[in-house]
């Protein structure tokens, strides 16, 4: 007689994906998506540094359902006859069945389980699917099992950075940032008598062209109210000259 299910293999459906981590609640990107196949049971990418030695798969969303790499999957159970989907140019196939209500079937394949719909030449929608099928007709896993001594996640898995940088802000753009000849001092909280001397960028029309360009002047301002009244100066209007 042999095994009906193997623990992993449970462990991958019934475990629950896309959920907060409680271990790691307060941390960002904490949503459980790997499935530690030794440990059977589902982690979020900050619980990896604990199961980097163990056999890791990971588990992906699709149409709102949990999908798994078939290049993955493979390496630990055969997959044939099983459909595939193709995502971010790679393959993968559902976990678990899809039901489809069908009154009249027409000419084509249909999953075994399901009633789906599906491509020639596969009949199962899901591993979910295949697995029933496999325990309904043959009652045994063991042919269709590998062998899998190390499952690493792949390459376009991105771990969150746990050194808390994402906390920290940015410091302002260079484009932001007002251009100065000599660097003002960070303890100096008010404008003083002072000469000081400020660039600023401004827009100038062209007349001809009717475009905007941006050139860069230099205004001296040698205290608080010459600021204000170069400010607000308006200008004047104009006079003739005295006739002769």
């Amino acid at each position: 007689m042999g095994i009906r299910k193997p623990a992993w293999l449970e462990a991958l459906f019934n475990q629950k994906y896309f959920q907060a981590c409680t271990i790691h609640a307060n941390s960002k990107k904490n949503e459980k998506n790997i499935c530690c196949v030794d440990c059977c049971i589902s982690i979020c990418p900050h619980c990896v540094h604990f199961h980097r030695f163990h056999r890791l798969l990971q588990v992906r969303r699709y149409v709102y359902h949990d999908v798994v790499r078939l290049e993955d999957l493979e390496r630990l159970i055969d997959c044939s006859n099983v459909q595939a989907y193709t995502i971010n140019s790679a393959k993968v196939v559902f976990l678990k069945k899809r039901p489809q209500n069908r009154q009249f079937k027409g000419a084509g394949n249909y999953c075994t389980s399901c009633d789906r719909s599906l491509q020639e030449p596969f009949i199962h929608c899901s591993l979910g699917c295949k697995v029933d099928f496999v325990l309904k007709h043959y009652r045994d896993l063991t042919p269709f099992l590998r062998v899998c001594t190390t499952l690493q996640l792949g390459p376009d898995f991105i771990f969150p950075n746990d050194t808390g940088d994402d906390d920290v802000t940015n410091e302002t753009p260079h484009s932001t940032i007002v251009d100065s000849d000599d660097p003002m001092s960070s303890g100096s909280g008010s404008f003083g008598s002072e000469t000081m001397s400020i660039m600023c960028t401004g827009f100038v029309r062209k007349k001809r062209s009717g475009l905007y360009t941006c050139e860069r002047f230099s205004s001296k301002v040698h205290s608080e109210e010459d600021m204000a009244t170069s400010m607000s100066r308006r200008k004047g209007i104009p006079q003739r000259s005295p006739m002769c």
